[in-house]
């Protein structure tokens, strides 16, 4: 269990883009690591509404439940590690059990019965040292859509910003906004509920 401010740039890429920056940075297809993001949220996105986000993560056959929250030099991250059955009891609908987490939503004033699983999404990614800080080289797929992104996850918000605007310029990869996975995720579901 821990707390920890996360600091990340980010950037959406196309499929061009992504294969340029393997290529930029020697990453075979056989780096990536395959993780699964379990997104959770009450029917009426209380805790979106808060900016925050819910998610276990599944990564080498092991869980951890993590809840995102607004902090003034990123995101507040509160973590907590799961055992199988404990995730599993999540995935399939139970209640949040006891621990910093759920003490951590209780402070938002939501309340963790009202808590239900949205869905899941995939993500094929591979870490890299880059100066300062890890490069982060993201394709993900959810909701029969796929997207590419490039993180940089830093210590210092100034030199790591710095760094990341340098490296997309020498690319010539443009700027573009990037909104968290879980963000992308939701907005997709609602669009495709709204088709439907």
């Amino acid at each position: 269990m821990s707390q920890n401010i996360e600091i990340e740039f980010k950037n959406m890429l196309t499929k061009e883009e992504f294969i340029q920056l393997k290529s930029h940075f020697q990453v075979k297809s056989s780096d990536f690591i395959k993780q699964e993001n379990h997104y959770f949220d009450t029917l009426d996105f209380a805790l979106k509404g808060k900016g925050c986000a819910l998610r276990i993560r599944e990564k080498k056959g092991r869980f951890e439940m993590t809840l995102k929250q607004p902090h003034p030099e990123g995101l507040l991250e509160t973590n907590q590690i799961l055992g199988d059955e404990q995730a599993n009891i999540l995935l399939n609908g139970g209640q949040i059990m006891d621990g910093i987490v759920k003490t951590q939503i209780l402070t938002l004033n939501v309340n963790t019965d009202d808590i239900q699983y949205f869905g899941s999404l995939i993500t094929d990614r591979v870490e890299l040292p880059y100066l300062e800080g890890l490069l982060v080289l993201d394709f993900s797929s959810y909701l029969n859509v796929q997207d590419y992104e490039v993180e940089y996850e830093v210590s210092n918000r100034d030199i790591g910003e710095s760094t990341f605007l340098n490296l997309l310029s020498k690319l010539n990869i443009p700027i573009r906004e990037s909104k968290n996975k879980v963000r992308r995720f939701y907005e997709e579901k609602k669009r495709q509920q709204f088709i439907e």
